[in-house]
């Protein structure tokens, strides 16, 4: 027998053992590299902390101290290239929203985060906003990183406007420069059973649910069981400390920030 017919089986397996999967280059580097579709801003002295609208950089951190790794986030890139990042090779995993029940590329695999929400208004009660088609001409606040960015004013006729955070689009609520905001319904149901927030509980039923998901490219079997494992930890009580955790934060930058009385 020949050299090279012994030699190309042989090149095939050492080439297969090289191209290891993206967890093993990850621990390498002491790095997971995960897609976002919203980069938040890197807190810099001075500033004031803002709690970003997405919970995915929640999720990219736990993941990556799951595998005792950092994270480093990547922007996903915009419209149809959402899974340019994952697909080059730049992001290990991306995380990403999605329809609920969307499968996945050929090449790619969906794990569910167990985290979906849709876009819910909450104003004050004795608004005059009924429905979401009254919302046209009003205006209406939502923060940087929001997927209901551009939505309102295409489908509705409201006048948007984009506050830095989460905590700015609902303090200008409360001090009447917006006649709503917009936020996911997960977290908004969780902020209004705050006392404070009583006097601006009326709301609007959630429109275009999505789910949050992981997506990994789905060459290395080994990579897709640690992955669905560490996938698996994100439970009913995980996210509900999760929505705790984000609405007494983003109440207490309110309450810090508001130096004006509630507009009445």
């Amino acid at each position: 027998m020949k050299l090279d017919r012994l030699f190309f089986p042989l090149l095939l397996l050492v080439c297969g053992s090289v191209q290891a999967g993206v967890l093993d280059a990850a621990r390498q580097a002491g790095v997971l590299r995960v897609g976002l579709d919203y980069v938040p801003p890197a807190y810099k002295g001075g500033m004031k902390f803002r709690t970003p609208e997405s919970v995915d950089t929640v999720l990219a951190d736990d993941l990556a101290a799951q595998f005792k790794l950092k994270s480093d986030y990547l922007k996903n890139a915009p419209g149809g290239n959402a899974m340019q990042p994952l697909k080059s090779g730049r992001a290990d995993v991306v995380l990403a929203l999605a329809p609920e029940g969307e499968a996945g590329d050929a090449d790619t695999v969906v794990i569910p985060t167990g985290y979906r929400a849709g876009g819910m208004a909450i104003m004050r009660t004795d608004t005059t906003i009924r429905k979401w088609d009254d919302m046209k001409g009003r205006t209406v606040c939502v923060s940087e990183g929001s997927p209901y960015v551009g939505t309102l004013a295409s489908r509705y006729g409201a006048i948007e406007k984009v506050m830095r955070a989460p905590a700015d689009s609902l303090l200008a609520v409360r001090t009447g420069q917006c006649d709503a905001a917009v936020h996911d319904d997960s977290m908004m149901k969780e902020l209004l059973k705050l006392p404070e927030w009583k006097k601006f509980s009326a709301q609007l039923a959630p429109v275009g649910r999505q789910a949050l998901v992981l997506k990994v490219r789905g060459a290395d079997a080994a990579d897709l069981a640690a992955l669905r494992q560490a996938a698996g930890r994100w439970d009913a009580a995980f996210w509900a400390g999760v929505r705790k955790k984000w609405s007494n934060s983003v109440a207490f930058e309110v309450y810090l920030d508001q130096n004006v009385p509630d507009c009445h």
